[in-house]
């Protein structure tokens, strides 16, 4: 697992910190409700993680 990856870098990858802040809160909710995909991982790291690794995508809505 990765150690603190860069704020920086993250909300580039989402197109702001809102939609970042946004997209990762919701992800940790979906991997909350299944207990067997987090393991020992937390929801959040998890989330996290993945958007790092450019596993979960951002895709803005045109009401934005």
């Amino acid at each position: 697992m990765m150690n603190r990856p860069p704020v920086n870098e993250l909300a580039q990858k989402a197109g702001s910190r809102y939609l970042l802040v946004t997209a990762v809160a919701n992800r940790a909710r979906q991997l909350q409700d299944d207990p067997d995909a987090l393991g020992n991982n937390k929801p959040l790291s998890m989330a996290v993680e993945e958007m790092y690794e450019d596993k979960l995508i951002v895709i803005p809505s045109k009401e934005a």
